[in-house]
């Protein structure tokens, strides 16, 4: 391997409390994680009265559907390895007015999450802008953590992508080429690798598409280009799953193997789905996942629902 690769492979492989490559890169039996996308702090409002740009200026509606998330995830038995919130962190964009309010109170709502499940974060377009420049990766590195990176977790390889710089990378060439450079290099060692993961799995915040691989581009899915270029390679390297947020509701498809997962939003709902997170089941031959409500997740019997999901394949 070149020695630019094993650079990239250095710089952005992340590991969390309990889940170091060398305890988990070997399959040990079938996990739970759960996938949430869009608490958005602030958006509530902003939408309601009409002024998604520009409002913003309230976010205690969103607070409190982070706290039910966590205190609902905490109860969850067995427990999830892991919880990704798919972008969308907070509303305020880079450099504005409500910016750092938001982000200090969106973490003070997810302390609360057991210290046993850590939690990935994903950069969204309102954590980045929506043109990201090199200022605004930067500063959502130092509040976050990497913009992509990788982890592994009960033998399965996970690839947090930066899904803007796909959207729209103009002003961020070099932060584009380097995560391509990165994205090929953890590719094409996960197809060499022995023993190779028992799957793949992708999260970024833009959705390569909503409901089709070939509806035309718009706001809610990666262009074209980029989208068929991802596709390929996923496939190509035996990709599982997507995941996504940024539409918020419910969406998404499979082809050939390759399932793209557009899931809804913990905040403000833009569709007839409620406030929730996916809880997603990680066995030997297969990835499931279910979508569950807030209250749900608060109820008994979705630990049952649980056990029946990592025992269906």
């Amino acid at each position: 391997m070149a020695d630019t690769e094993e650079m990239f492979l250095r710089a952005k492989h992340r590991t969390f409390s309990g889940l170091t490559e060398e305890a988990e890169r070997q399959w040990t039996g079938p996990f739970c994680f759960i996938q949430a996308a869009d608490p958005q702090l602030g958006l509530m409002k902003a939408w309601r009265i009409g002024d998604a740009v520009g409002g913003g200026d309230e976010w205690e509606e969103e607070v409190a559907l982070t706290k039910q998330a966590v205190a609902g995830v905490n109860q969850l038995r067995p427990r999830p390895r892991f919880m990704v919130l798919c972008g969308d962190l907070v509303h305020a964009m880079p450099g504005t007015e409500f910016r750092e309010a938001q982000e200090r109170d969106l973490k003070e709502a997810l302390s609360g999450t057991d210290p046993s499940i850590p939690l990935v974060f994903v950069s969204g377009n309102h954590d980045l802008d929506q043109v990201p420049t090199p200022s605004t990766v930067e500063q959502y590195c130092r509040a976050w953590g990497d913009d992509y990176f990788s982890f592994w977790v009960g033998g399965v390889l996970c690839l947090v992508l930066n899904s803007q710089l796909y959207f729209n990378g103009s002003a961020c060439p070099q932060q584009k080429e380097a995560q391509e450079a990165w994205l090929e290099a953890q590719l094409s060692r996960a197809s060499s690798a022995e023993p190779k993961p028992k799957h793949i799995l992708v999260f970024q915040h833009i959705p390569l598409y909503v409901k089709s691989p070939d509806e035309q581009d718009e706001y809610f899915n990666l262009p074209q280009e980029a989208r068929q270029s991802l596709m390929e390679r996923f496939k190509r390297a035996g990709v599982t799953a997507v995941f996504s947020g940024h539409y918020h509701r419910n969406a998404g498809g499979c082809q050939d193997g390759l399932d793209m997962v557009v899931t809804s939003a913990i905040g403000c709902q833009l569709g007839d789905d409620t406030h929730g997170v996916r809880l997603v089941a990680v066995t030997a031959d297969a990835v499931v996942h279910r979508y569950f409500s807030l209250e749900q997740l608060g109820q008994r019997g979705v630990n049952e629902e649980l056990r029946k999901m990592l025992q269906a394949c």
